[in-house]
């Protein structure tokens, strides 16, 4: 082979490498957009199945368990707009009627009757049993997180996506959760919550599917405590309902005035 063939083959192959390369490149990203946004649609219509995206009124009773045994029962009434603003009135026990969270996109305070002024807190600060304050009053993934869709699995009998969800900065209820969304009907089937340190807290079951505000919602949460056996919290969503609820009852001087 002459020296002239050689360094024509050279060029020619260098000009292939030049072609082919972009055109992976652009592949590879363009898959990967793809499933990104198919990870968020699974995350946003999960959540459509959880709550109503126009305001709502629901009313939830929390039972504690600790080794199997039911013990503490709680009830609460949420007021939610648009899952940015949320209001949770304790309804039971009566010696705490009168306490209320008020959540405004992700800051937190509690009202309480005793007090003067509120007090902030944490969405991750727990409220009762297996209970973080922000499974009541936030509970927007969508919003919150960063979904990743790592596979599938069958899980509860059922075909389901399986997501990562990384927190998309501070002030979440939780760090990590992984997320198992029904192919089918994007009905959320279960949840594991991580800690910062990748510690597993908790996990979630969604249960008992039945229509409220007007869509096949699930009714029963059972969590259960990573770490303790026989512990866990299981809410029930007694009613839900769409209700017209102002911007201006989500403030503090609002809940001031109902203390």
């Amino acid at each position: 082979m002459t020296r002239h063939s050689q360094t024509r083959r050279t060029v020619l192959a260098t000009l292939a490498a030049g072609l082919v390369a972009p055109q992976l490149l652009i592949s590879r990203s363009t898959l990967a957009a793809s499933s990104d946004d198919l990870a968020r649609q699974l995350v946003e219509r999960a959540d459509a199945v959880r709550f109503p995206r126009e305001s709502f009124q629901t009313d939830i009773t929390v039972t504690n368990y600790s080794g199997g045994v039911a013990g503490d029962v709680r009830k609460y009434r949420v007021l939610s707009r648009g899952n940015e603003n949320t209001i949770v009135l304790t309804m039971e026990p009566a010696s705490e009627r009168g306490q209320a969270l008020l959540m405004r996109g992700r800051d937190l305070w509690v009202f309480m009757p005793t007090v003067s002024q509120p007090v902030r807190l944490s969405l991750a600060q727990r409220l009762t049993g297996q209970v973080a304050n922000g499974d009541l009053a936030r509970a927007n993934f969508a919003g919150d997180y960063v979904p990743t869709l790592i596979g599938t699995e069958v899980i509860a009998g059922r075909n389901a996506h399986v997501l990562d969800l990384t927190a998309d900065g501070r002030g979440v209820t939780y760090a990590k959760v992984k997320y198992w969304v029904a192919e089918e009907d994007h009905q959320p089937i279960k949840a594991e919550f991580y800690a910062l340190s990748g510690r597993l807290l908790k996990t979630t079951r969604y249960e008992d599917y039945r229509e409220l505000a007007d869509q096949i919602r699930p009714t029963r949460l059972v969590m259960e405590d990573a770490l303790k056996a026989g512990e866990m919290s299981v809410m029930i969503y007694e009613t839900m309902a769409l209700r017209d609820l102002p911007e201006r009852m989500f403030t503090r001087e609002y809940l001031r005035r109902l203390q």
